[in-house]
This record gives structure tokens, sequence and C-alpha cells, in this order.
């Protein structure tokens, strides 16, 4: 089976757990503001692969990959499902640790068929939640968040791992009560292994550039790291509450 790729790297240590081999898939229905990876759009572009040469990629790195393992990002991995799945199956066959980082847009909770076939050879997934106000999700990326609030659930009843991701943007993703939601809805991940709160950046401007793409976020100044931090200690008060509210029911 073949896919579409945009790019490999041999030497990941922000995709997972150790060290990885990351590979880039082709496409992405969602239009994130904030986007680094504009490149990676395009359903078509990129270049094809089979799942044995991406493998045979791994192998000869395999060496490095300390406590590390594949992990599938992009764009989104999930809209070439099949060839995602037949990767990861033959991974698992190896013993190599498999990592997803998605934003789950592409679940349907009536249909989940297809990825009740994938979690079975997946070891962790890393989710971005991009924002949890649907209303301002649709603003931010130009679709509803009602499939990737569902995928969470999915994964949580699943007994799969989460490694949650949350970038937040001045101006956008970093108003308190939007935080706090979101930490009360961690809550209810009950395989929740890890939070990342990201600093919004604009190292994306030059791809726009060179893609000839206008910068949507032209005049948004980078998060300070006292931003991070005080968004983080948000979140994480919001997931404190409802765990603590959740006790007390009991």
């Amino acid at each position: 089976m073949k896919g579409r790729i945009h790019s490999t790297e041999s030497f990941g240590t922000v995709d997972g757990p150790g060290i990885r081999f990351v590979i880039f898939f082709q496409g992405c229905p969602m239009r994130c503001l904030y986007c680094h990876n504009p490149d990676t759009w395009p359903v078509n572009s990129g270049r094809e692969a089979d799942t044995e040469e991406l493998l045979a990629e791994y192998d000869s790195v395999k060496e490095f990959m300390r406590g590390g393992g594949i992990t599938c990002t992009g764009g989104e991995p999930c809209l070439q499902m099949d060839f995602l799945t037949e990767l990861f199956e033959k991974a698992h066959e190896r013993g190599i640790h498999t990592c997803l980082d998605t934003c789950g847009v592409t679940f349907n909770k009536d249909r989940p068929e297809k990825f009740l076939r994938l979690i079975k050879s997946t070891d962790l997934v890393m989710l971005d939640i991009k924002h949890i106000d649907d209303q301002e999700h649709r603003r931010l990326t130009g679709h509803s968040n009602r499939n990737i609030l569902d995928f969470a659930g999915f994964l949580s009843d699943n007994g799969v791992p989460v490694w949650v991701r949350h970038v937040v943007v001045p101006g956008i993703t970093d108003r308190e009560e939007h935080l706090y939601e979101l930490g009360r809805f961690l809550a209810c991940i009950k395989t929740i292994k890890a939070l990342d709160i990201l600093p919004y950046h604009t190292m994306g401007k030059p791809k726009y550039e060179a893609l000839g793409l206008e910068y949507p976020l032209g005049g948004t100044p980078p998060l300070t790291q006292e931003q991070a931090v005080k968004a983080r200690d948000t979140v994480m008060r919001g997931l404190k509450d409802k765990l603590r509210e959740e006790l007390h029911k009991k």
C-alpha cells in the first residue's frame, strides 16, 4: 500500500517518548490560523512511499532511537487511514513503539470501525486540542471541535494512552475561562499521560512567504514563557477542580 508523505525526520525529540523516527503525512483538512506547516495541506502533494520503504528508513537509524519508535504526524495522518493502519500494524509486528500525532477531526463516533482497528497497534496518541469552545474552534480552524472531543472520549473509553497538546495564542486561545474549561474536560480523559501547553511562535512565517501565502496572524506576538506557565496553571486548576467534584460525588 502506498501513501503520500511530506517528509521524514530521523532524530525527533519532541514527538513522543524517547528519540523518534517522525513521518510527516501529506494532507490536512484543518486550516489552523497558527499552522506552521502549510506545505502539508495539499492532499496530492509530497512523495509516494509504501510501508516497507518507511520501515526500511526506520531500520537504517533504529540504533539511535533510544526509548523511542515511530511517530506519524502531518498534516493529518488519519486522512490516509488504511495506509497508516498498515504501517502501524507492521511496526508492531517488529516490536516498534507507535505514536500517532493527530487532531482527531476525521473521527466519527457513529462509524468507529477503522479507528477500532487502528488503536490495536497504536501505543500512544498525541492529541491536539485546538480550542475547547466550538464557536472559537471554528474561527480558528474552519471546523467544529465535536469530532475531536468525541475522539478524546473514544481513546479514554478504549484504554489508549493520550498525550494532550494545546497551543496558547495571544488573543485567541489564552482566555482564562477557556483554559479552565479545557482543564475540566481533560479531567474526564482517564488515560491522559501528559499535557503540553505550547506557546505560540512565529517560526512558520517564512514558509507562508515561500508559498506566496499571507500569514494570518501577522500582528500576533509570540507567547512568553511566563504566559505559558500561567496558562498551564489555569488548565491544571480546572482539571483538579473537576476531579475534586467527582470525588465528592462518590
